[in-house]
């Protein structure tokens, strides 16, 4: 009999401290400061120590963070990673109705904010008594926070938790959710790793690729798509609070950049800016698009340049990295997002469970090591997604006589603005608590800027009077303002199926 050996957990920056000490690690914009991964293992292991030493944090406590992109940010999902806890990246972009439904979902041990965000943090103390721990990045918000200042009393060694095994939880990382609540997908250390192997394998990358980091770090995009990937290589990951398109030609230009992740809407943003015609992206050896469909203009203008401008697909329950399209198929297969990354199988299936033939349209399902094992306290949500091993995405994809995969739409009832996902249900129900409403529906219409945005239609009480910019501001007090929609339209009755559900279909026929 053969006896299974514990399995092992790695700790990132210890082992690259170790190879490649003096390399960079990070170059943080708002300082210009180069860090080299000793350094950051250092900086990261008094995370480590000031976590479990002053906060109380243990392996399995959250430790929710509301900030912009920042080294302190880098530090603590670092820091988590070592001891064990697990890190909630709070999406700033929420109102704090929503971000308060979330901090009761996972109830952390501890909330670290930035001052961007302080306004925000007194509204929503009132109900943080839960929450042992509030600490500022910077400014503190109350007198009574403590400060993450305090980290550089403690020691810069640390040891990682020995009990830690690769099915323990890394990240909590919320998508969105068809009822409300936003579902928290579980990424745990085997996921977020398979992710980096199945990446630096299939996508090239090298201890000598540099990236900007401007994704926000509360997406899986700014955490997986090249960050741990190139931490796993030695690379360098540029870190910038937020996207800003001056910023990325600078860096572009400047800084030996070499891949490149962003979201239609950025890379529109681009070539909108009158610096886009004097650009050169040509050392670029990957520039990608994610996170929403891509307008073909745009990849024409990238390839205009002679740039292997292509996109790619994940999800935040897979990755999110997925597929890899070769550099010679980029312009042969337009739009295609191409094969299943090295250690990933993917399939589409026909609503009965069959697996489609070539060039069917199917739902795409995803199954390999970087798949969540599920959502945090959703075990009903869990089983609906995944069935036999495999993630149904909702998304509908084809795989064409030579094996590459095109996503061609949603099978779920989603919209997906500048690469943010919007959930008809959640902003339905807001929109049905407004008292000239009688019933609403979401439907996505195309926009240039954010490739899709929300058009509201509307039935109206009896003689109700109706004031769009009232009825606007009532849903930006209590959504998100990529969830509120761009445009209303009054209509005297919703069209309704057979059984008697909105007929969401014949909806974008008439107002689409």
């Amino acid at each position: 009999m053969f006896q299974q050996a514990s399995l092992y957990v790695t700790d990132w920056l210890a082992k690259r401290a170790k190879f490649t000490p003096s390399r960079i690690a990070l170059h943080d914009q708002a300082t210009q400061r180069d860090i080299s991964y000793a350094e950051w293992n250092q900086s990261a292991n008094q995370t480590a120590n000031y976590l479990r030493e002053s906060l109380g944090v243990q392996k399995g406590d959250r430790v929710a963070v509301y900030a912009t992109n920042c080294l302190e940010y880098l530090d603590i999902w670092m820091a988590c990673g070592k001891i064990g806890a697990i890190l909630q990246n709070l999406n700033w972009r929420l109102t704090v109705n929503e971000l308060a439904q979330l901090l009761a979902d996972a109830s952390p041990r501890a909330m670290i904010y930035s001052d961007d965000f302080i306004e925000q943090v007194n509204q929503m103390r009132p109900n943080l008594g839960y929450i042992p721990h509030l600490v500022a990045l910077t400014t503190q918000a109350d007198p009574t926070d403590s400060t993450f200042d305090q980290r550089t009393h403690h020691n810069t060694e640390c040891q990682a938790d020995p009990t830690l095994t690769p099915d323990d939880p890394w990240v909590i990382c919320y998508t969105g959710g068809t009822t409300g609540l936003p579902k928290g997908a579980i990424l745990t250390h085997h996921n977020m790793t398979w992710n980096a192997i199945n990446t630096v394998s299939s996508w090239g990358l090298d201890q000598d690729d540099v990236a900007i980091l401007n994704a926000p770090l509360f997406h899986t995009g700014g955490l997986n798509v090249f960050t741990l990937p190139l931490i796993s290589m030695g690379g360098k990951n540029i870190v910038c609070k937020t996207f800003n398109p001056d910023e990325v030609f600078d860096l572009i230009a400047e800084s030996n950049v070499t891949v490149f992740f962003g979201v239609p809407t950025m890379f529109l943003m681009l070539q909108q800016s009158p610096r886009w015609e004097t650009a050169d992206f040509s050392h670029l050896k990957i520039v990608i698009s994610g996170g929403a469909p891509c307008p073909m203009p745009i990849f024409e203008a990238f390839w205009d340049k002679g740039v292997n401008f292509k996109t790619g697909y994940g999800l935040t329950e897979a990755g999110p990295n997925t597929f890899v399209l070769p550099e010679q198929d980029i312009r042969r297969k337009p739009g295609a997002v191409g094969f299943p990354l090295m250690h990933i199988d993917v399939k589409t299936v026909h609503p009965d469970g069959n697996t489609c033939a070539a060039n069917e349209m199917g739902e795409l399902l995803i199954r390999g090591p970087h798949v969540t094992p599920g959502y945090w306290n959703k075990p009903d949500e869990t089983a609906k997604a995944i069935k036999d091993g495999w993630l149904y995405t909702g998304d509908l994809a084809v795989c064409d006589d030579e094996g590459y995969y095109t996503i061609v739409g949603r099978s779920k009832d989603m919209i997906i603005s500048g690469g943010e996902n919007i959930y008809p249900a959640e902003v339905e129900s807001i929109m049905h608590g407004h008292p000239s409403v009688a019933e609403a529906a979401l439907i996505g219409v195309p926009d240039t800027k954010w490739g899709e945005v929300g058009r509201a239609i509307v039935v109206l009480e009896a003689n109700a009077i109706f004031d769009e910019q009232a009825f606007l501001t009532y849903l930006q007090e209590r959504l998100a303002k990529y969830k509120v929609p761009k445009s209303v339209v009054i209509v005297e009755a919703l069209p309704r199926t057979g059984p008697g559900k909105i007929d969401k279909k014949l909806l974008v026929e008439r107002y689409g």
